[in-house]
């Protein structure tokens, strides 16, 4: 099943666009999740051992608390496990804001109901279901599973002599050249002039080797630059 995305406003009014995780991916931060808790109760159950029969209460209730409250804190209090960190997931409510503690014990107790009956094969009907993959916890809670987006370098556009397009431009036209403004430092000067020259109303007259230069102080005076 392959990964979509998915379009939600937020209730400030803002709309983003969700890349949703499949069970490849969730099945790999499960695993992950999976070993870190048993390397925990391993070594809860190797000191506890000494104890004889009140380390064994302690081992018993250390699992109970591990299998059901560790995926929950880390949730209500880091978006995400650590095995779904590892994978780049967070848990959001369907509107796209971060999970609280009632939306993430209900979507952990129902692992119970996810993993009947047995290798959480209820669970992975239930993702394989619906367009958003949300397992039965998921459905219950009004939650996603998505990719954390990536932290994105601001481009700088660099400084020019502001220029007048000499017309009214669109939005859309707008972006497109401080996009190519901004993106212009990475570009050989071959690649920006052969870009620059494409929207020829806003080059028509330059001197060869200037369109460039022409597009970056047009963005410079939409930027504002004096």
């Amino acid at each position: 099943m392959l990964d979509t995305a998915r379009r939600i406003a937020t209730p400030e009014g803002i709309e983003l666009t969700l890349r949703l995780a499949g069970p490849v991916p969730r099945a790999l931060a499960w695993g992950i999740d999976l070993l870190i808790r048993g390397v925990i109760l391993g070594f809860i159950a190797y000191t506890a051992a000494a104890l004889k029969q009140s380390g064994m209460a302690i081992i018993l209730l250390s699992a109970f608390l591990i299998e059901w409250l560790y995926p929950a804190w880390f949730e209500a209090t880091r978006g995400a496990t650590p095995g779904k960190r590892a994978i780049g997931l967070i848990v959001l409510n369907d509107d796209g804001t971060p999970v609280r503690w009632p939306a993430a014990m209900t979507r952990n107790l129902l692992r119970a109901a996810d993993f009947l009956p047995t290798m959480y094969l209820a669970g992975f009907v239930a993702m394989v279901m619906n367009r958003d993959f949300k397992r039965l916890g998921d459905l219950a809670a009004n939650t996603l599973v998505v990719y954390r987006e990536q932290k994105l370098v601001p481009l700088a556009i660099p400084k020019a002599e502001p220029r007048a397009p000499g017309f009214a431009l669109s939005i859309t036209e707008q972006r497109a050249i401080l996009d190519f403004a901004a993106r212009s430092p990475g570009l050989t000067p071959e690649r920006a002039e052969e870009l620059a020259e494409i929207p020829q109303t806003l080059t028509k007259g330059t001197a060869p080797g200037k369109a460039a230069a022409r597009l970056i102080g047009i963005a410079n005076y939409l930027m504002g630059r004096t």
